[in-house]
């Protein structure tokens, strides 16, 4: 286990803002478990960190403990079947899938979070999610107990899992996957990265999709409707690539870049009467 204090969040989190947090311990999920049990008996402010991937982390910081799981290896449970832990990223999952033939993870390849923040909010790309491939998934409960859960019991939703509202916290995943052509596999990955990278601004620090596709809308579309591409805040924008991203193109601020995704939810709302919402996580005052 390694513990960090005062540490620069900005350091961790894919839009490259963020205040101190008190310390920051990077442990294997058994002490980490120790770690979470220790701050609800405490009451200690704590947030569980995966690649600081979909966060906005306050310029103030985080007065609490940010814990995040180390990665392991995925394992082969069977022919078709891996359990792949928390802090494993997406990336290397679908690698290891793809290794051994097995298919269903490559719309997550290009995804650059773990399989812990994947869980939370059914992460998903190009028609696919998450819930696609879950069978079952091991937690901490709130009151402190290891138990297995269901992907019926996960009540998968667009972006949404029962883990936050129930207050569980994965620890891993088995997922159920298909025996595929490892070559066919790969050329799926490799496309899709390729797509990415033509249509999203991935050269400049961002948190990905800034906000939830509204129901019979596309967000990237609403914004740049409502004139709100390439409008900036300081140094932050949104992208003239993609106006479904919020990127910090010069030393944005946590603070600018709030500012600027209150502006565009103002101005879609005002030019097309629907609310976005956001799809990045707030962390520390704003």
């Amino acid at each position: 286990m390694e513990i960090l204090y005062n540490e620069p969040l900005k350091l961790h989190t894919t839009f490259r803002v963020g205040g101190e947090c008190k310390r920051f311990i990077f442990a294997d999920c058994e002490e980490g478990c120790g770690v979470i049990r220790d701050c609800r008996e405490r009451e200690e402010p704590f947030f569980l960190f995966g690649k600081g991937s979909n966060l906005l982390v306050s310029d103030r910081g985080f007065p609490g403990t940010v814990l995040s799981f180390l990665p392991k290896d995925p394992v082969l449970l069977d022919r078709d079947r891996l359990r792949v832990s928390a802090g494993t990223t997406l990336a290397a999952a679908a690698s290891f899938a793809a290794d051994h033939g097995l298919s269903g993870l490559e719309c997550l390849h290009g995804i650059p979070g773990t399989m812990g923040g994947a869980a939370v909010m059914n992460a998903g790309a190009y028609g696919s999610e998450l819930k696609d491939v879950f069978a079952e998934g091991e937690v901490l409960t709130k009151e402190g107990e290891i138990r297995v859960i269901s992907a019926e019991e996960m009540d998968f939703s667009y972006r949404s899992s029962s883990l936050e509202r129930e207050e569980n916290i994965l620890l891993s995943a088995v997922l159920q996957l298909e025996k595929k052509d490892a070559v066919l596999i790969r050329d799926r990955m490799k496309e899709l990265s390729a797509r990415r990278r033509e249509k999203q601004p991935l050269e400049l620090p961002s948190a990905g999709s800034t906000f939830r596709r509204p129901e019979g809308y596309f967000a990237g579309k609403l914004i740049e409707e409502a004139g709100m591409k390439g409008f900036s805040i300081g140094g932050a924008a949104v992208s003239e690539k993609h106006a479904g991203f919020i990127v910090n193109y010069n030393n944005a601020t946590a603070e600018e870049i709030y500012r600027l995704i209150c502006k565009v939810q103002e101005e879609v709302y005002r030019t097309s009467g629907v609310t976005l919402k956001c799809e990045v996580k707030m962390l520390g005052e704003f």
